[in-house]
């Protein structure tokens, strides 16, 4: 009987994750909060797009929280047509990590991060009244975003994973930051 050898008996040494990297902040001069999120989906990431993901919950709730009547939905609109709005409503997005090493989508699968320059965005946008930390794993830097002298808020994840929240309760807790600083309702300006 011809047995294995020890080597033929070990599991495959698994390649590690590839080094990715984030996508550029989405950022107007005039921008009043600043929502970070952790790192792009690989759905995002694949269409270089923020909140690509079809089960997210980010677009649909800027969606409701800016539908005036007789328009349509952010959400029916192409990405490239939701950035002017995003801009005249005063909201800028970016993710607090720069780049990282991770497998799949989740956030617990990141490693090897490294965060983006939120004091260099800031100063770029002097109008900037607050941060909005989209979920726990970007929330994790509240400590650096507070140390940048604005008031920041948690917000629930707008991710699929955070199944625990319905989107209505979701809506509520976006809807209370987003009014604080104007962005509900017709853009500013």
């Amino acid at each position: 009987m011809v047995r294995p050898s020890s080597s033929a008996l070990r599991s495959p040494t698994p390649a590690p994750a590839a080094r990715l990297t984030g996508l550029a902040p989405v950022a107007a001069s005039g921008a009043r909060l600043l929502v970070l999120g952790s790192f792009p989906s690989v759905a995002s990431l694949q269409a270089q797009q923020y909140y690509a993901h079809p089960r997210n919950h980010f677009w649909p709730i800027v969606s409701a929280l800016w539908k005036l009547e007789g328009e349509q939905a952010l959400t029916a609109l192409p990405y490239a047509e939701r950035l002017p709005i995003v801009h005249a409503h005063g909201l800028a997005i970016w993710d607090v990590y720069a780049g990282c090493e991770r497998e799949g989508s989740l956030d617990s699968a990141i490693e090897r991060a490294e965060l983006n320059d939120l004091a260099g965005l800031i100063q770029r946008i002097p109008s900037l009244q607050a941060i909005a930390h989209n979920g726990g794993e970007s929330a994790r830097h509240m400590k650096v975003t507070q140390a940048l002298g604005l008031p920041v808020f948690k917000l629930p994840s707008t991710s699929p994973a955070n199944a625990s929240w319905s989107f209505e309760r979701k809506l509520v807790a976006w809807r209370e930051v987003f009014a604080r600083f104007g962005l509900t309702g017709t853009p500013a300006g």
